[in-house]
C-alpha cells in the first residue's frame, strides 16, 4: 500500500467532515448539554413535584387518617360519613384530585385493604405518599396490640442505620477514604461515550462506503487508488474527526466546569452534586442494584475535620481528586482507536457488500450483537468489576473496549490490560485482513444481492 495515498485520503474524509455544519454543531453544543444536564435534573424535580392536591378518605379502619398527614403537595380531608359511590359520581363536584377508600380492620390479620381513585392516572410520588401513611399506621396499631410498655422506643432504638466509611489502601499501606458512588459513575460514563462513538463513527464509515458504491463515484475513486488503500484512508480519517471531537469535548467541558465553578461557587455545585448523588440511587435502585452499595459514600477521613452531614460529599470529592485522569484518558484512546478500527473494519466491508443501507441489516446483525453485549456487561461492571463474565468480557477483543473501560476506574492489574489491548491489536489485523479482501471484491459488485456465502467465497478467493 501507498503511504502517501493513504495519507491523503485520510486528509480529504477529515476536512470533508470536519468542515460540516453538522460536525461543528455537535462539537460546540455537546459540552453545554452535558453541562445542563448536571443542572436540569435538580430543576425539574422541583418544578415536577405535586402541589396543592386534594385527597378525600374513607376511613373504615378507624386508624388509618390520623397519619395522614398533609404537606405542600397533599391536603388529606376526612370524609367520614360519606358513600363511596355518591362521591365517586361527584368527583368534580367536591374539587377532588383523589379518593382513598380505607377497608375496615382485618382483627385477624390486622391489617387493611386501600383503595385510590382519580380522574386521572395517579401519580407516583402520590401512590407512595399515601401508601406511606397507611403502613406507618398499621405498623403503630400493630406494635399497640402486643400491649408491651414502651414497645415503639425498643423498636425505633433496635433499628439500626450504619454509614459504611470506605477507603482505599495505597502501596505504603496508606488508606484514602473514597466513594463507590463516583466510581461507578465514572465506569458508566465513560462505557457509555466509547460505546456511542465506536458505534456512531463505525456506522458512519459504512454509510460513506455505501454512498460512493451507489453514485459510482467508487469507480472513479478505484480506478487511481487500491480498493484496501480506499479503504483504511477512509478508516483513519474518520477516526481523526472522532479523536478531534473528543478532545474538544473535554476542553470545552473543562472550561465550561471551571466557569460555573467561578460564577456560581463551590456550594452551589456541591449542593447540585448531592441532589444528583440522590437521584443516582433512586435508578440504580430501580434497576435492580442493592441500595446498600448506594450507601458507601462514607465518612470523612479525621484530617479532613468535616460534619458528619459533609463525609459525603468529602468521599466524592476526595475520589475525584484520586481518579487518574490521565490513566483514564490514555486508556480510553486506546481502547477506542483499537475497537474503532476493528468495528470499522467489519462495517467497512458490510458496506462494500451492500447498494443500499436497507440491505445492510441481514449482514449487520452479526457485527451488532457483541457490541451490544459489551455495552450491557459494562453497565453493571460496577457491581463486580472483578467477576468473570466482565473479566472475560474484558478480555474479549470485541467487547473488550467497552468493558474493559468500565473496570479501569476500580484499578485493573497492569498484565490485564497489557493482555487485552494485545489481543484487540491481534484481532483488528486478523479482522482488517479479512475486510480488505471483502471490500476489493464486494465494493465493484452491482446487481446482486449478497449473502454470507457469497463473503465467505470472497474470502476464499486470492
Amino acid at each position: 500500500m501507498n503511504m502517501h495515498i493513504i495519507n491523503v485520503i485520510i486528509g480529504r474524509e477529515y476536512m470533508t467532515r470536519v468542515k460540516k455544519k453538522s460536525f461543528l454543531l455537535t462539537t460546540f453544543l455537546a459540552p453545554i448539554f452535558l453541562a445542563a444536564m448536571m443542572i436540569l435534573p435538580s430543576v425539574i424535580m422541583f418544578m415536577a413535584e405535586d402541589k396543592g392536591k386534594k385527597v378525600a378518605v374513607i376511613d373504615d379502619s378507624g386508624i388509618v387518617m390520623p397519619y395522614m398527614e398533609d404537606t405542600e403537595a397533599v391536603d388529606y380531608m376526612d370524609y367520614a360519613g360519606y358513600q363511596a359511590d355518591s362521591v365517586k359520581a361527584a368527583f368534580n363536584e367536591f374539587g377532588l384530585d383523589a379518593l382513598v377508600l380505607v377497608s375496615p380492620l382485618d382483627s385477624v390479620a390486622k391489617s387493611v385493604t386501600v383503595s385510590a381513585y382519580s380522574s386521572k392516572p395517579m401519580s407516583v410520588d402520590m401512590k407512595d405518599a399515601i401508601r406511606g401513611n397507611v403502613n406507618k399506621a398499621v405498623e403503630e396499631y400493630r406494635l399497640s396490640s402486643y400491649d408491651i410498655d414502651g414497645l415503639k422506643q425498643i423498636m425505633e432504638d433496635v433499628q439500626a442505620d450504619i454509614p459504611v466509611s470506605t477507603y482505599t489502601l495505597e502501596d505504603d499501606g496508606e488508606a484514602r477514604i473514597s466513594s463507590s458512588e463516583v466510581y461507578m459513575f465514572v465506569s458508566l460514563i465513560f462505557s457509555i461515550i466509547i460505546y456511542m462513538f465506536i458505534a456512531m463513527f463505525s456506522g458512519m464509515v459504512m454509510q460513506s462506503v455505501i454512498e460512493e458504491k451507489s453514485s459510482r463515484v467508487v469507480e472513479v475513486l478505484v480506478s487511481s487508488v487500491k480498493a484496501t488503500e480506499l479503504m483504511f484512508g477512509k478508516i483513519i480519517g474518520v477516526a481523526c474527526v472522532a479523536l478531534t471531537q473528543f478532545f474538544l469535548w473535554v476542553v470545552l467541558t473543562g472550561i465550561l466546569v471551571v466557569g460555573a465553578g467561578t460564577v456560581i461557587g463551590f456550594d452551589s455545585i456541591a449542593e447540585s452534586a448531592t441532589v444528583q448523588t440522590e437521584q443516582m440511587n433512586q435508578m440504580t435502585e430501580g434497576l435492580g442494584v442493592d441500595p446498600s452499595v448506594m450507601e458507601q459514600g462514607g465518612m470523612a477521613a479525621p484530617q479532613m475535620e468535616m460534619p458528619a452531614g459533609d463525609s459525603e460529599m468529602a468521599a466524592v470529592i476526595q475520589t475525584l481528586r484520586d481518579i487518574d485522569y490521565p490513566m483514564l484518558l490514555i486508556s480510553f484512546v486506546i481502547y477506542f482507536v483499537l475497537g474503532y478500527l476493528l468495528y470499522a473494519s467489519l462495517f467497512a466491508a458490510i458496506g462494500s457488500a451492500v447498494e443500499n443501507e436497507a440491505d445492510t441489516q441481514q449482514l449487520q446483525l452479526p457485527v451488532t450483537i457483541p457490541l451490544l453485549l459489551a455495552f450491557f456487561i459494562a453497565f453493571y461492571a460496577f457491581k463486580a468489576p472483578d467477576s468473570q463474565v466482565v473479566f472475560w468480557g474484558s478480555m474479549i477483543p470485541f467487547t473488550s473496549p467497552i468493558v474493559m473501560l468500565a473496570r479501569i476506574p476500580f484499578g485493573v492489574p497492569v498484565w490485564e490490560l497489557v493482555v487485552s489491548i494485545v489481543l484487540l491489536l491481534l484481532t483488528f489485523a486478523g479482522i482488517a485482513y479479512l475486510s480488505a479482501k471483502i471490500y476489493k471484491i464486494g465494493i465493484l459488485m452491482f446487481g446482486k444481492k449478497t449473502t454470507f456465502k457469497d463473503l465467505y467465497k470472497w474470502l476464499k478467493q486470492k
